[in-house]
């Protein structure tokens, strides 16, 4: 199915209700209305009644997006993206279609606002875990500081794992999230440099990529369990980690130079 781009008006699932309004341009980058735009709140409203209002407006507006935005995370990481649609969203958040068109004139416009708050709070979580200073912690302290935030991001988010992967996704999240997984990807190859300076950068940038991939797979499986089991799997996830760079600690050019090499 071809990739829906971010900000067209998609057509709503089967038995879903559509927006009278949707096509009227009274929508903001990401679809969502403004509440100063014609049919928005704020249209038709007097003037001189208090400068209070107006921001009342705005605040229960903005509690508004936040309580459809819940909803949607909810909804998407129960039933996918495409199992998803506007009414089950506004079941979810206990309002009517209507109100939640107010909003957002589709699905697609509220996985792309969802997506982009994740996107940024992933941003500042690995920011805050990727910091030089605990490359100065033992390698299993460092694993701890690294790996918990961004194991505990995905596990309280997971709708984050649902709006960043899957070709139906609109494209707008995709290409964000292929710039994150570059960065993060780059962001990882400059700390274990640092970690690791006496091995050569086309090797670091291997170890790098590896240690990637096994993060990657290690957190699908830790996603997919629950309770004890779940942190099961995050002590696996870590052992292996530890078990891959511990060696590399004292893995130096000179020493592979030194090793003996077996012989009959």
């Amino acid at each position: 199915m071809p990739e829906a781009r971010a900000g067209e008006a998609a057509e709503p699932a089967h038995g879903e209700q559509k927006n009278p309004r949707e096509r009227q341009g009274a929508t903001g980058r990401t679809g969502r209305r403004s509440p100063d735009a014609p049919g928005g709140r704020g249209a038709g409203e007097a003037s001189g009644t208090g400068a209070d209002r107006p921001r009342r407006r705005q605040a229960r507006g903005e509690a508004r997006i936040a309580q459809l935005l819940e909803a949607a995370a909810g909804v998407f990481s129960a039933n996918g993206y495409n199992g998803a649609s506007t009414n089950a969203i506004a079941r979810e958040a206990g309002v009517s279609p209507g109100t939640l068109y107010q909003f957002f004139p589709n699905k697609e416009a509220i996985a792309v606002e969802l997506g982009d708050q994740l996107m940024h709070r992933w941003r500042e979580t690995y920011g805050a875990a990727f910091v030089v200073s605990h490359l100065e912690l033992p390698l299993d302290r460092m694993l701890d500081a690294v790996l918990d935030p961004l194991i505990a991001f995905n596990c309280e988010n997971p709708a984050f794992a649902v709006l960043t992967h899957g070709s139906e996704i609109p494209g707008v999240i995709s290409r964000e999230h292929d710039i994150l997984h570059a960065t993060m990807l780059s962001r990882t190859e400059q700390l274990l440099s640092t970690y690791l300076p006496e091995l050569p950068a086309g090797r670091t940038a291997r170890i790098a990529a590896m240690s990637f991939v096994l993060f990657k797979a290690g957190l699908d499986l830790i996603m997919s369990h629950e309770g004890a089991e779940r942190d099961a799997y995050i002590t696996e996830l870590k052992s292996v980690m530890y078990r891959y760079l511990e060696p590399l600690t004292c893995d130096t050019p000179d020493r592979e130079a030194s090793e003996p090499t077996d012989t009959p």
